[in-house]
């Protein structure tokens, strides 16, 4: 008996990208070392320094950008006492999707004592593309966490826009147990529109947030106290700070991006951030 034809729905899924990556560091004689590195799909985790106080840890995803119907997964574990800062090989794409959305999980966890910074380079989405995307963080009393991430909509230095998409952003930070951060975005449909709002993005293409926790006064001063090329502003409540920025072009959102972090004193971009 022949096999029934593939309908176009199933010769799509077959070929759509699945990448996970499983990383736990620990801490040994004041030097933090992976203890498990757990690699799937098209995702890769490489550490291009030596072992030392701070590990770096650098995504590679193999698909080379993803695209509508892709599944990805990143789970980290920051054990007590060691510190660790996750970046990315480049800047990650999006692509136009005429279905199903790009789909990206993220799960970090940071135990007492631990450090980590979060410090991907930005994501780019082109016109019509379709994002999902959800970072759970659980951090035990006395854990450090440095989170930011960037979004630029079509590259403007290629005159490319993004006229309409659909972007779903879910982030949720617990410590102890208890939420303290909770924040969830959604553009869909006529995206250029509405963040040519004032109240929204007053015609930037470029969005950052930056989180640290704990965050307090200190950090805002500092932020602050810099110039910037775009906007940026940033509150401190409950001992968590929050910085927001938006900028015209990705170029200028990533030197304030660079700007802000350095301001807050947590430690060195990763080695590709400078390249």
């Amino acid at each position: 008996m022949s096999a029934a034809p593939a309908t176009r729905e199933t010769v799509f899924a077959a070929n759509r990208a699945e990448g996970r990556i499983a990383l736990a560091v620990a801490a040994a004689d004041g030097v933090t070392r992976r203890t498990r590195v757990d690699e799937r799909g098209s995702l890769r985790v490489r550490f291009p320094g030596s072992a030392e106080t701070e590990l770096e840890a650098i995504l590679v995803n193999t698909a080379g950008g993803m695209a509508g119907g892709d599944r990805f997964g990143i789970d980290v574990a920051a054990g007590p006492d060691t510190r660790l800062v996750v970046g990315t090989t480049a800047a990650e794409k999006v692509y136009r999707s005429l279905g199903p959305a790009t789909t990206v999980a993220v799960k970090l966890t940071v135990s007492a004592g631990a450090t980590l910074r979060w410090l991907p380079q930005e994501t780019i989405l082109f016109d019509r593309a379709r994002l999902t995307r959800r970072i759970d963080v659980e951090m035990e009393e006395g854990a450090t966490l440095v989170l930011a991430e960037a979004m630029v909509l079509g590259r403007s230095a290629m005159g490319e826009t993004v006229e309409e998409g659909e972007l779903t952003d879910r982030w949720r930070i617990r410590v102890g147990g208890k939420l303290v951060f909770a924040e969830s975005v959604r553009l869909i449909g006529a995206v250029a529109d509405k963040l040519a709002e004032p109240a929204s993005a007053a015609g930037a293409c470029a969005i950052a947030t930056v989180l640290i926790v704990p965050g307090g006064e200190r950090h805002a001063e500092a932020v602050r106290a810099q110039a910037y090329s775009g906007e940026v502003g940033i509150s401190a409540w409950n001992g968590i700070a929050v910085a927001r920025l938006v900028a015209p072009a990705g170029a200028v959102m990533r030197r304030d991006l660079a700007a802000v972090l350095a301001a807050l004193a947590t430690g060195s971009l990763p080695k590709l951030w400078l390249n």
